[in-house]
């Protein structure tokens, strides 16, 4: 990509339909994730009484609207400032990630589930690895336009970006989260990838970070889930991934109906989160399931379109990355709810329910529009920026 010359000036009015219809993608996805939230939280609905499911929603909705107004404004700030931004910005996460780890924070950052993945402001708490995932893709977009042809060079090229991403996933695995760290290292990697960097560096790379992994996985909990998918024990472990198995064959073709569904009753934890592409198979079939693939992989090819046709090389790495945050994330947590992967706590973009993932969702997509919007346009000089 770095030696791909600057794209013709073409009238911006040829580019409109691709964001257009990427709006329409993402406000789709994100309707068809309300209700879908909304049938996996109704259990709650049948056991307690209350109308849980609907507060489920509600939440959701909310968390919609605070997304969609930062969409809206991050599709009308030029995306070239992010580049400015590049290095508060990681600063910003990098402290947000040590919050947790402090041994004096527990007011505001609590141990759940096992781990500290939370900060609390006020009623409210967000995942400050969930800021990460757009925060390295930005990062590594400036860094591989500033290095240019470099980044074909180990020493000069690709270890400053390994000296960023290795302190972003060290963090985020310390939580311990190392599902979502090994997300941010492979979003940062796509960049470097698409920047130029060599393959035999990423072979390298990709060798040692499978055995950084892999010793990771040996340990505690992680090692009885690896052990699942291997299919070497049927232990507890087992127990979210046969369930998930059996909602989405019990789905058949069209779907056992719109709140219906058995699994979520107990027997398939996190129904409404991580697990929400077994609830949408389990409850609204095959049909559903190719919906949620297709409308993915429509987001997923306008997005390159878009980072294919951008003004620049920046504009370029940036989609690309701001793409894949998507696709990667919604293909790892289809895999997962398939047995193909290991379990994780990955949620579906735009789907799930989920104030951290939606909000930073449609800030990268609100920013991906705005590249869009701009092809067509002469570029200013970098230092005029």
């Amino acid at each position: 990509m770095t030696a791909a010359a600057a794209p013709a000036i073409r009238h911006p009015g040829e580019f409109r339909w691709e964001t257009r219809l990427l709006a329409v993608v993402t406000a789709t996805l994100i309707v068809f994730g309300l209700a879908a939230t909304y049938g996996a939280a109704s259990l709650v609905t049948s056991r307690g009484g209350a109308n849980v499911g609907l507060n489920f929603a509600l939440k959701q909705l909310l968390f919609v609207g605070l997304g969609a107004l930062l969409m809206t404004v991050a599709a009308r700030v030029d995306y070239h400032r992010w580049r400015a931004w590049s290095w508060p910005l990681l600063g910003l996460v990098v402290v947000l990630l040590l919050v947790p780890l402090l041994p004096f924070t527990h007011g505001i950052a609590p141990t759940i589930n096992g781990a500290r993945r939370w900060i609390r402001v006020g009623p409210t708490q967000f995942q400050p690895s969930e800021v990460a995932r757009l925060a390295i893709v930005i990062w590594c977009a400036m860094l591989g336009a500033k290095k240019g042809a470099l980044v074909r060079d180990f020493k000069k090229g690709v270890l400053p970006f390994l000296v960023g991403i290795g302190l972003v996933f060290l963090l985020i695995a310390l939580e311990p989260n190392l599902s979502m760290a090994t997300l941010v290292a492979l979003l940062g990697c796509t960049v470097l990838f698409a920047a130029g960097a060599k393959i035999g560096h990423f072979m390298v790379l990709g060798f040692g970070g499978m055995l950084a992994v892999w010793w990771k996985l040996q340990h505690g909990f992680r090692a009885e889930r690896m052990k699942v998918f291997l299919g070497e024990s049927a232990s507890d472990a087992a127990f979210q991934i046969q369930n998930s198995l059996i909602g989405i064959g019990s789905g058949q073709a069209l779907g056992v109906g719109f709140g219906q569904g058995q699994q979520k009753l107990g027997y398939l934890p996190y129904a409404y989160s991580d697990f929400l592409f077994s609830t949408i198979g389990e409850e609204w079939g095959f049909v559903g399931v190719v919906v949620v693939v297709a409308l993915f992989t429509l987001f997923c090819w306008l997005g390159f379109r878009i980072a294919r046709t951008a003004p620049d090389l920046f504009g370029q790495l940036l989609a690309t990355g701001l793409t894949c945050t998507v696709g990667i994330t919604a293909f790892m947590h289809m895999a997962v709810s398939l047995g193909l992967m290991p379990t994780t706590g990955l949620v579906l973009p735009f789907m799930s329910f989920g104030g951290s993932s939606q909000v930073i969702s449609l800030v990268g997509t609100g920013i991906l529009i705005n590249i869009g919007r701009l092809r067509g346009k002469p570029v200013r000089a970098a230092a005029e920026r």
